[in-house]
């Protein structure tokens, strides 16, 4: 009788464990989704912002063509991509196309004197930092999500469960780790 109170006592523990890692992934895994929504929200707004931005300068370096197309094909290219790693791929080529952009800027005085530009630029600064903080609390989110699907004993529930881990959003190549420069 002893030992089969103790059977169910040890089954009820692993039970309740099992239970509880399983809560623990699912939460972490709904962070890591609430956190890449925090960056999708971060660059409809850069997306919405780019095409006032393309037109200003457009007004005023006409002849800039392959800059401007540059800027809206990588748009277009982050805006329909599928997964957080052709989003990553595509938001690095869409931020070296503003950095040109904005050295295009540079040659164009009255440009740069322009009230618009000016608040686009201001602008595009605001919501640049909002998207690295939004980034930052996504890998924040993934590092957690990662570490308890990796770590034993929770790893025995997720692969159970089919949990995996997150990918980061990080840039492959350092001189793509820099803001556009908005300042002049």
């Amino acid at each position: 009788m002893g030992i089969t109170i103790g059977i169910i006592a040890l089954a009820a523990i692993m039970l309740i464990w099992a239970i509880s890692g399983y809560n623990r992934l699912v939460s972490k895994r709904n962070l890591m989704k609430e956190g890449w929504s925090g960056i999708d929200v971060s660059l409809k707004k850069r997306y919405d912002l780019i095409p006032n931005l393309v037109e200003t300068v457009k007004g005023y370096a006409a002849h800039e063509k392959q800059t401007l197309e540059q800027v809206t094909s990588y748009r277009t290219a982050s805006m329909n991509a599928a997964s957080p790693h052709d989003k990553m791929q595509a938001e690095a080529g869409l931020t070296r196309a503003l950095g040109s952009l904005f050295a295009v800027a540079e040659n164009y005085p009255d440009l740069k004197a322009s009230a618009n530009f000016t608040a686009l630029q201001s602008e595009l600064a605001d919501i640049e930092s909002n998207l690295e903080s939004a980034r930052r609390y996504y890998n924040g989110t993934v590092r957690e999500n990662n570490t308890l699907v990796e770590s034993f004993p929770t790893n025995l529930i997720a692969g159970m469960f089919s949990f995996r881990t997150g990918e980061f959003f990080e840039i492959d190549n350092a001189a793509h780790r820099e803001r556009p420069n908005v300042t002049f």
